[in-house]
């Protein structure tokens, strides 16, 4: 049973996501928050595998709940989802640096965020690569210092060419079976060397990984698609 946490300021919304989840037969909706404050208490007291998280949201937003979740030890088999808008895009990006598992926008099919929940719960990261693009763009054309390239760390060091190439082909929204594709490996080398980059650079899941392969200069938004990888 997959136990979820709901997370948004607004009560009718909150009341739509917990009845399309307590009609799945493997997902449980464990508890409610209207702000980050009181998500952080509850994911520490209920432990969900899954926390349906809002960004805009009084008090304590949704990126610094994020942030003190997946920053917490006793949490590290918490996920966090976030739910968001295009207008919010410079704050996606933000969630996903605070080690969210990935994102949807809010008017999702519900088979799409019933899905999103199993992916997220299995400890994968859900990134679609053109909502990706949008957000990184975006970014980049506002100035955020959260997005602009920094000098190399060490960890970048670490990766064999290899293992570059498989970072920039995760970052291109590519499976572990589509990399294993392109690189003409088996699915279980292709996992091998995402398991050994993640690893190696510190990131929490794929989706880190994708935050860490942009900020690095290892993919940049014109060239942020699964042909670019390669070139």
């Amino acid at each position: 049973m997959i136990r979820v946490l709901l997370v948004d300021d607004q009560t009718l919304v909150r009341a739509g996501f917990r009845a399309l989840l307590e009609g799945v037969p493997d997902i449980e909706v464990v508890g409610e928050a209207g702000n980050g404050g009181t998500a952080v208490a509850l994911a520490r007291q209920l432990r969900p595998d899954v926390v349906l998280m809002d960004i805009r949201m009084p008090d304590v937003d949704g990126v610094t709940a994020t942030r003190l979740i997946t920053g917490d030890a006793q949490l590290s088999g918490v996920r966090v989802l976030v739910l968001t808008t295009f207008a919010e895009e410079d704050d996606v990006f933000a969630a996903l640096r605070s080690g969210a598992s990935g994102f949807l926008v809010k008017d999702t099919d519900p088979d799409e965020l019933v899905q999103a929940v199993r992916v997220v719960a299995r400890g994968d990261a859900l990134l679609s690569p053109s909502v990706t693009r949008a957000v990184i763009r975006r970014s980049v054309q506002s100035g955020q210092p959260a997005v602009r390239r920094r000098p190399e760390p060490p960890e970048l060091a670490l990766l064999t060419a290899r293992e570059r190439e498989v970072v920039q082909l995760v970052a291109a929204g590519l499976s572990n079976d589509d990399i294993a594709v392109r690189l003409v490996v088996s699915p279980l080398t292709a996992k091998t060397h995402v398991a050994r980059a993640m690893a190696k650079v510190g990131a929490r899941d794929r989706a880190q990984l994708v935050v860490f392969a942009y900020q690095n200069g290892l993919v940049t938004p014109d060239g942020y698609d699964a042909g670019s990888a390669s070139r």
